[in-house]
């Protein structure tokens, strides 16, 4: 029998919190973790809200990294044993992307619309509806919350630019025996993750005016080169899969996401940055993934009659997303397909995603970590994101089977 989970309650609870715009490093960041907070307390949870040390963090050798600026973060955790040993931690990201283009969009981003079972706003796929469905879960508890096995919820911030909350939750001391980040996956078992990193690329030319652009050399035309390499080390990397992740025409994409150069149209530029997302497999050390991407660009540079005595500063910005894995055949990993199976009678299967999260952070832990979650994660980061609400309710129910069963 399918557990005892309110749809009309999920659906408030995640509209509420999708009317936040918790976008990363602004206000709604900072309200979001307060009023889950006090939600959390309501549950009959133990609650521990505190400000993160940022400069303390920051100085940390482990940093994950950010992208975005930020004064002012909390980290969330709710137990419902204080001082017992945690078996089940669900913990998810309340941070969200910024919404893009608004008129891309059918309304308002931050203020929720159901429409053909679904609920659209930003952040509902990534990952709002999985949050929903973690509150649900504890909320079926009723007032059996103290009798079940001892759990955690984590809530945390700066998920989509590094992995901030989640490193300095985990640094606080706040561990458990297995966790289910409640990433979109559709209902599936994602069971690893490749990583990405952020990459710059500083090229220089020689400024001169438009109209004796011969006397010149464009940082433009200097830098396309070192796109084609890009593109060939790109295809180069994904000729071999790793099994998890074969179901995947390209699982460890390399793509410039933004480009600039110049500051006047008739003059030639002398100055081109280029950043990007680099795909790591999921068992690669960074630093020789970045030594691969090093090398590419200075061999293209050396061809160049320009680059070569002028050569391309690569740098690493941002989030530093490693990857990582629940170990194979792990029971957790079976824990949850069966109670998947349970609530749909369906086999959830096992994959891997190709893009990064938190995962890599709760291995490297030790706490044995999967993402099972609603949503179309192709759905996330655009305009109309949206979440099935039936999936929010398969979730709630089987992380209340977990929540009952512990972690075998």
């Amino acid at each position: 029998m399918p557990t005892a989970v309110d749809p009309d309650r999920l659906l408030r609870t995640l509209s509420d919190f999708v009317a936040v715009p918790s976008v990363g490093g602004g206000a709604g960041e900072v309200e979001v973790q307060h009023l889950l907070a006090e939600r959390l307390g309501d549950l009959g949870l133990t609650v521990d809200l505190w400000p993160l040390d940022l400069a303390g963090l920051r100085a940390d050798g482990g940093h994950p990294g950010e992208e975005v600026r930020r004064d002012e973060a909390w980290g969330l955790v709710a137990v419902s044993s204080p001082g017992a040993d945690v078996g089940l931690v669900l913990s998810s990201h309340v941070d969200v992307v910024p919404p893009g283009d608004r008129h891309r969009w059918s309304g308002e981003p931050f203020e929720p619309v159901v429409s053909r079972g679904r609920l659209m706003g930003r952040g509902s796929c990534d990952m709002k509806g999985g949050l929903a469905a973690v509150l649900g879960a504890v909320e079926a508890l009723g007032t059996t919350v103290a009798d079940v096995p001892p759990f955690a919820v984590h809530c945390v911030i700066g998920e989509e630019d590094g992995g901030l909350g989640s490193f300095a939750t985990l640094s606080r001391g706040h561990t458990g025996r297995a966790c289910v980040i409640p990433e979109p996956t559709d209902l599936g078992l994602v069971t690893a993750n490749a990583g990405s990193l952020t990459f710059r690329i500083e090229v220089s030319g020689l400024a001169t005016h438009g109209s004796t652009a011969y006397a010149g050399v464009s940082a433009i035309d200097a830098y396309l080169p070192l796109h084609a390499a890009l593109a060939r080390l790109s295809e180069r990397r994904n000729r071999v899969r790793e099994p998890l992740l074969d179901h995947l025409p390209v699982p460890y994409p390399l793509s410039v996401g933004r480009l600039q150069a110049g500051d006047w149209a008739s003059s030639v530029p002398d100055r081109l940055v280029a950043e990007g997302r680099y795909g790591l497999r999921v068992e690669e050390d960074p630093a020789v993934a970045m030594a691969e991407l090093e090398q590419t660009v200075a061999e293209a540079a050396a061809d160049h009659p320009y680059l070569r005595d002028h050569l391309p500063v690569v740098t690493w910005p941002g989030g530093q997303f490693g990857g990582g894995h629940l170990p194979a055949g792990h029971a957790f990993g079976r824990q949850v397909a069966a109670a998947h199976a349970r609530e749909t009678d369906d086999d959830p299967g096992e994959r891997g995603a190709p893009w990064g999260s938190d995962l890599r952070l709760y291995n490297s832990a030790g706490i044995p970590t999967l993402h099972y979650g609603p949503g179309d994660v192709r759905l996330a980061h655009g305009p109309d994101e949206n979440v099935p609400l039936d999936q929010v309710t398969v979730a709630a129910a089987v992380f209340t089977r977990l929540l009952r069963d512990g972690v075998r």
